[in-house]
């Protein structure tokens, strides 16, 4: 278990710089419903922004799954032309913002990409100067707004649609676990404020250091919180990186029965997919992308590509189905804010999303539990927004 925390540390600080260290100017550079005009009837120049060139290890690879997922988004798009353009960043905001200025000078419509909070903030403010959006592959909502929109999953989307499906069955007084690093602390908030529009209520709210002893001293304050509220849930944050592992073998142990307490995660339980093994997280609910639509993206990728694609890789065709989807109503305006953030969203590898004014997104989840070491879906994806609950 001393492995698992030791991995979780890593995880801890790559988190607190990309929570705790961006300047958070991107959001007040261009007025959402900016936007550059286009001419539908020819190419439309769009600017991929890869961290091929850095030195973290696995950077080439995620480089080339998104190239290729753009690629393969490209040749979907009925009728539509798309003129792409690959910029390497290699990972850092100042080479970041020296892309996304080229391929602006180069004749980019929107910048797609690129993937780390803080080059995306650069790659942004870059842009910005010159009324260009910006739809990066990051899930961090601080950088979020004006022309900056994010495609990654967010803790608020994945907590409004758990906190909605517990308020609906019952089990909305929760109790919140977190950890007191910056991204156990994010997701508590997440969660808070989905509480607040879903029905559901924080009963209690219990935090833990990320060490093998912070778990272990926070398990008689969770059972304390769960039995003197009520509680009808524990919603965790932590993942299999993190305290999972522990915090759900420890918990039943202390007597919060998983067969009264419901337990809910913030995280995918099904990734790595050893995590279904665990004994704690049987009968637990977590939110994932639609499986169908996932399913069919990667056996597409795999039947093109002769591999998986990267975990994030079908951003970049997310990205592609948007812009490819505006283009199509042969708007000059297709690529503003306001028509970005159309409320009927697009289709993409794992089902609907849309973007949002503020510069995050919506994605339609799908609700799942694990059944003997399993994944069985028990509340199905929304294939529209209409009346999906967000």
């Amino acid at each position: 278990m001393f492995a698992v925390f030791k991995h979780a540390r890593k995880a801890a600080l790559a988190a607190v710089t990309a929570v705790s260290t961006l300047a958070l100017v991107a959001c007040d550079t261009l007025p959402t419903g900016s936007g550059p005009t286009i001419n539908t009837s020819k190419p439309v120049p769009v600017a991929l922004l890869v961290p091929r060139g850095s030195a973290q290890a696995g950077d080439a690879l995620l480089a080339q799954s998104l190239e290729n997922a753009a690629r393969l988004a490209i040749a979907d798009l009925n009728g539509v032309q798309i003129d792409l353009r690959i910029y390497d960043t290699a990972g850092n905001p100042q080479q970041a913002a020296t892309a996304a200025t080229t391929a602006i000078n180069d004749g980019a419509r929107v910048i797609l990409g690129p993937v780390y909070a803080e080059a995306a903030n650069a790659a942004g403010l870059a842009a910005a100067q010159r009324n260009v959006n910006v739809l990066a592959f990051s899930n961090n909502p601080a950088i979020a707004g004006g022309n900056v929109f994010i495609l990654g999953p967010t803790f608020d989307n994945t907590a409004r649609r758990l906190a909605g499906y517990a308020a609906r069955q019952g089990k909305g007084n929760m109790v919140i676990v977190s950890g007191s690093d910056p991204a156990g602390q994010a997701g508590r908030v997440a969660i808070e404020r989905a509480a607040a529009v879903t029905g559901a209520n924080v009963a209690g709210a219990v935090s833990y250091e990320l060490s093998q002893q912070g778990v272990i001293n926070a398990i008689p304050t969770i059972r304390s919180s769960v039995g003197s509220s009520g509680a009808q849930s524990v919603f965790l944050t932590a993942n299999t990186a993190g305290a999972l592992p522990l915090l759900t073998q420890l918990m039943p142990e202390a007597g919060v029965d998983p067969a009264v307490t419901q337990y809910i995660g913030l995280t995918r339980w099904d990734i790595p997919s050893q995590t279904l093994s665990l004994p704690g997280v049987q009968g637990g609910w977590f939110a994932l992308p639609d499986p169908n639509k996932t399913s069919q993206f990667r056996a597409r990728y795999q039947g093109t590509y002769g591999a998986a694609p990267h975990p994030i890789g079908g951003l970049a065709y997310d990205g592609i189905a948007a812009i490819g989807a505006l283009v199509g109503a042969g708007k000059s305006d297709a690529l503003t804010g306001a028509a970005l953030t159309q409320g009927s969203g697009f289709q993409g590898t794992g089902g609907i999303f849309r973007l949002r004014p503020d510069g995050t997104n919506e994605r339609g989840l799908a609700v799942a539990t694990i059944q003997e070491q399993k994944v069985v879906v028990i509340e199905p994806a929304p294939s529209s927004f209409a009346g999906a609950g967000f």
